[in-house]
């Protein structure tokens, strides 16, 4: 880390320290209903039923919904993306050090580290495009589980103002803006250690100020230590409500740690490394992202206005070293893959509700942009020393989006929702390793449409339809054409998706919520995950189809029982039928939980979480077997503001492994063809984490 961003990070510690030395007790805290606001242009009333919100009346799809904090809160996450496990048939892992984003999968899509997954925290995009290590990588490490006040999620391509990366799905994160003065301590048995301290003070005006910090250290269960060392911290000055009222919010987060990749199978089998060995301890990784965000929303008589603003600044290196010896056999084929931007823009939505022919109705206009300066490098490494530049890019990155939305209650039976959406991008990309420049631009028009039908009580169908896109790397391969002369090629910058789905919503039954859904989706090109290059690659076209189901029920006002399950069968559109199998797709995605809230003092959660077998190859001819894990916490306030809580994670000591993959590496003593192998990254082993937190 340089001069600058260690400044950087100095004067955020001083300014959130000062910020929490100023914040006395509040007690106030955001009621449920603010915690988690209903989907985007909602205004009907909404009921909190425990973890999840009852959106019938609201809903667009049987596939969308919104997540209270009361599940956060409860939910046992050893890291902090698998908070968003909380959204029906999503499953968030790790084939890596604890520090660089997850692993996402959802509706058989191996998402790596975030594409075709749209993430938003209080406005601001967290996917990062034309990224080093991925395209869509989206690293989350930067929350607060305290301050994050719910959570907004869609799936499919039916809905105007989703954009980049949204065809699978979308997560929009909310921050709390009040939260009492605490302190926390925890400690863990794999070298996990955290101090939280937070809370908000009332301020001249109505305005609210929220500070909150902490350190986090974690070893884990690896031969070679992780000793990741992440620091966070947090300052957001509020006034008003969701709907109507303004923040400003600003973020930092600096992290370091040590990795251990997917390993070689023959590795650990021969005993060259244990189950939790590496072949290269000097792999690992550092990160940095400091934001500052603006929200507006103004209710200007029934006309509603929604304004937001964002400025990034985000840095990645990951040391990794996939195939060892196999293009290297001397210095081995370790690599730094270098990720630094700034990234800004911002985006204005009006909804205006009027009657006509009898019917409520609402339409929304809105517009985003978006603006990446990019410089992404790969260089050869040992030992996290530098010996050769393989590519160094500066690529700057501009999108414009337009939308319109039109919502009708034509009866109380019957709901429509359409709406069109135009996104234009323009993409320079400068090869300061070999020379030379290039521009693309793209633009992709979007029709969305769902029906929605309530024949009885308490109960809808959905008909949904839509277009979706996700944008491609930008940076261009330099050939030669038949001349000798150096050209750029790139695949397109903007890759469609088309899709449909069906399903039913229904809470008929007393304390009983049931969805059930059908859905296929076709991209014309597949990003995939290409292991031994440690990076997403453009592919073939592909299409899903599949069924999710979800129930949730509450017998007691303390109690939940809940269930997601989810089925689906992806393959290739082209070449040979026998191989037409997506590598990495999973036919199955499960969870089911108990959570309880409210039981006197206690309060807890068991949760089972289940990713199916699939394919690594596309002849199906290497297949994993997936994983399976259980979960528990429980948690007991003492009295005077003191809560104790105590989280197993693996609770049976599964000896699955979280990630695996196929490819070939080398290792010292092979011959110089290596061997294609299975690579894989182990649950880790049951661990137990202790948590006092104080609250005044």
């Amino acid at each position: 880390m340089g001069k600058g961003a260690k400044s950087s990070a100095s004067a955020w510690r001083m300014l959130c320290g000062a910020g929490l030395l100023g914040i006395a007790a509040h007690p106030a805290v955001a009621n449920a209903e603010s915690d988690s606001a209903a989907p985007p242009d909602s205004v009907r009333q909404i009921v909190v039923t425990a973890s999840k919100l009852d959106v019938i009346g609201i809903a667009a799809t049987s596939s969308e919904g919104s997540i209270t904090r009361q599940e956060v809160e409860q939910r046992p996450a050893y890291r902090v993306g698998q908070y968003l496990e909380s959204i029906p048939g999503l499953a968030v892992t790790s084939h890596s050090g604890e520090g660089k984003a997850n692993q996402y999968l959802l509706r058989g899509f191996n998402l790596d580290h975030g594409t075709d997954f749209a993430t938003w925290v209080d406005g601001m995009p967290v996917n990062q495009r034309t990224h080093a290590h991925g395209q869509g990588y989206t690293d989350v490490n930067f929350l607060l589980p305290e301050v994050i006040g719910g959570i907004n999620y869609t799936k499919g391509a039916y809905f105007a103002a989703e954009g980049d990366f949204s065809a699978v799905g979308s997560a929009h994160l909310r921050l709390l803006d009040e939260m009492p003065l605490t302190v926390s301590l925890g400690a863990g048995t794999v070298g996990d250690r955290r101090a939280f301290a937070g809370g908000s003070i009332g301020l001249p005006g109505g305005s609210t100020l929220l500070g909150a910090a902490e350190h986090f250290r974690l070893d884990g269960p690896w031969d070679n230590p992780d000793r990741l060392r992440r620091f966070n911290a947090m300052l957001r000055w509020s006034n008003g409500t969701v709907s109507d009222g303004m923040s400003i919010t600003a973020m930092a987060y600096d992290g370091k740690w040590n990795a251990t990749t997917d390993q070689p199978a023959r590795a650990v089998a021969s005993g060259l490394i244990g189950r939790f060995g590496t072949l290269d301890p000097s792999d690992g990784g550092k990160a940095s992202r400091y934001s500052l965000s603006f929200r507006l929303a103004r209710q200007l008589g029934d006309v509603d206005l929604l304004v937001s603003a964002y400025g990034i600044r985000q840095h990645l290196t990951l040391w990794s070293n996939f195939t060892h010896f196999l293009d290297n056999p001397l210095r081995g084929d370790q690599h730094a893959q270098n990720d630094s931007r700034w990234i800004g823009g911002g985006s204005a939505s009006v909804r205006v509700p009027f009657t006509a022919f009898g019917a409520s109705q609402a339409i929304t206009v809105g517009t985003q942009v978006r603006a990446d300066a990019i410089n992404v490098d790969l260089a050869s490494t040992e030992r996290r020393v530098p010996f050769a530049v393989e590519r160094d890019n500066h690529v700057n990155e501009l999108s414009l989006a337009a939308y319109v939305e039109h919502r009708a209650n034509w009866t109380p039976w019957l709901r429509t929702v359409i709406g069109v959406r135009e996104d234009h991008f323009r993409a320079t990309d400068r090869d300061r390793q070999r020379g030379g420049s290039g521009t693309e631009s793209a633009s992709l028009f979007q029709p969305k449409a769902s029906l929605i039908i309530a024949p009885w009580a308490k109960t809808e169908l959905y008909l949904s339809a839509g277009r979706g896109f996700h944008s491609n790397d930008a940076r261009a391969g330099l050939i030669e054409d038949e001349q000798g002369q150096a050209v750029y090629v790139r695949p397109p910058l903007l890759v469609r998706s088309d899709s449909i789905e069906a399903g039913i919503r229904t809470n008929a039954i007393s304390k009983l919520i049931l969805t059930a859904t059908v859905f296929q989706a076709e991209f014309d090109s597949e990003l995939t995950y290409s292991a031994d290059a440690g990076q997403t690659e453009a592919g073939r076209p592909s299409r899903r189809q599949g069924v999710e189901l979800t129930a949730q029920y509450r017998p007691a006002s303390w109690l939940e029982i809940n269930g997601n399950l989810a089925f689906s069968h992806a393959r290739y559109r082209d070449g040979p039928v026998a191989n037409r199998f997506v590598e990495d797709a999973p036919g199955f995605i499960g969870s089911a939980g108990i959570l309880v809230d409210g039981l006197g003092p206690w309060s807890g959660s068991l949760v089972w979480r289940k990713l199916g077998s699939h394919p690594l190859v596309d002849d199906n001819s290497v297949r994993s077997p997936g994983y399976g894990q259980f979960n528990f916490a429980v948690g007991r306030k003492l009295g005077h503001g003191l809560t104790f809580r105590a989280e197993m994670f693996n609770l049976l000591n599964s000896s699955d492994n979280a990630a695996d993959y196929f490819y070939r590496s080398r290792l010292q003593g092979e011959g110089p063809e290596g061997a294609e192998d299975l690579h894989v990254h182990p649950l880790e082993p049951r661990s137990l984490r202790l948590t006092l937190s104080a609250a005044f």
